[in-house]
């Protein structure tokens, strides 16, 4: 017979049980993020303000860029908190709403990237006809899929996870809730949950990949019948942005969750979800602005009007 838990709260061990460590993760975290805070929030007013990025491109990124402080607002606040505290608890209620945004979110991100990608097929390889294709409703109903049915999805796996049994230990290898250690930690009613996850992972992160993919094969079919050779640097141009960002998340994202949860792989997934919950968030909008002509042009005439203005 097991002895099941009532569980109340759990204890995030975190990166680290060194004191000195956590306080120089709390620096670097800390300004992290508010670096992708002012980054992603500033990428989405210059979107808004900007006649010149009134494109389904920017308009997809902005949505990229508020689900990346979503993301990130939903770990790092409380990763923070814990590097400074004794205790390092969340309750059992506040890891639930975590694992559902945190799930959410990142089927959002994903399917956000495909339907960036079937964007940049339509604008490169059927030019004439983009603007019409393109239209702001058939954009609006693009973006609307992957909330939809990221959040209807999270909703799902988040039932499965409240399904997991404990038996005395409550300490979560980690530092926010995460399915892979909560799992490994479980006593019972883990086979349906890990069953779930990486099928439901490996179904949904296929079926996007499949679309960036296909998107790009295409992409460079148009790109090898351009005559012109600006023509062809201004296309590699534009996709390069979006292929870094896709590389990127999708690798560290299988390297997570495409595997069995084992110690080895959970102590692994703990500093790869580093780089995933607080740097990559961070690093899109430099990924999508610093080589981008139009928003380096639209950084220049915001601030020529500021400087007039003053």
């Amino acid at each position: 017979m097991l002895n099941f838990t009532d569980v109340t709260e759990f204890i995030l061990l975190g990166l680290t049980s060194h004191r000195e460590w956590q306080i120089l993760f709390f620096i670097v975290f800390l300004v992290v993020y508010i670096i992708t805070l002012v980054g992603n929030i500033g990428l989405i007013m210059l979107i808004k303000v900007s006649p010149q990025l009134n494109s389904p491109m920017y308009f997809f990124l902005s949505h990229l860029s508020f689900v990346d402080v979503c993301f990130s607002s939903n770990v790092t606040p409380k990763m923070l908190e814990n590097l400074l505290s004794e205790t390092k608890t969340i309750s059992y209620n506040g890891c639930l709403v975590q694992c559902f945004f945190f799930i959410a979110l990142v089927h959002v991100e994903l399917f956000i990237l495909a339907v960036m990608a079937f964007d940049r097929y339509m604008a490169i390889g059927k030019p004439l006809l983009y603007g019409s294709r393109m239209s702001r409703v058939v954009c609006v109903r693009l973006i609307s899929f992957p909330y939809i049915y990221g959040f209807l999805t999270s909703l799902a796996a988040t039932l499965w996870t409240y399904g997991l049994y404990f038996c005395g230990k409550i300490e979560i290898n980690h530092f926010y809730c995460a399915d892979p250690p909560l799992i490994k930690m479980a006593c019972a009613g883990t086979f349906v949950k890990e069953f779930t996850m990486i099928i439901l992972g490996g179904i949904n992160g296929t079926y996007s990949l499949t679309v960036v993919v296909t998107s790009y094969l295409f992409i460079l079919i148009s790109i090898l019948r351009m005559h012109s050779a600006e023509g062809r640097r201004k296309a590699f141009s534009t996709c390069g942005s979006h292929l870094t960002a896709v590389i990127i998340f999708y690798g560290t994202l299988i390297f997570m969750y495409l595997r069995r949860p084992t110690e080895e792989s959970v102590e692994q997934g703990k500093m790869v979800a580093v780089f995933y919950t607080t740097v990559i968030p961070m690093l899109n909008p430099m990924i999508y602005s610093l080589r981008n002509k139009d928003v380096k042009e639209a950084v220049n005439k915001v601030m020529n009007r500021k400087c007039v203005t003053n």
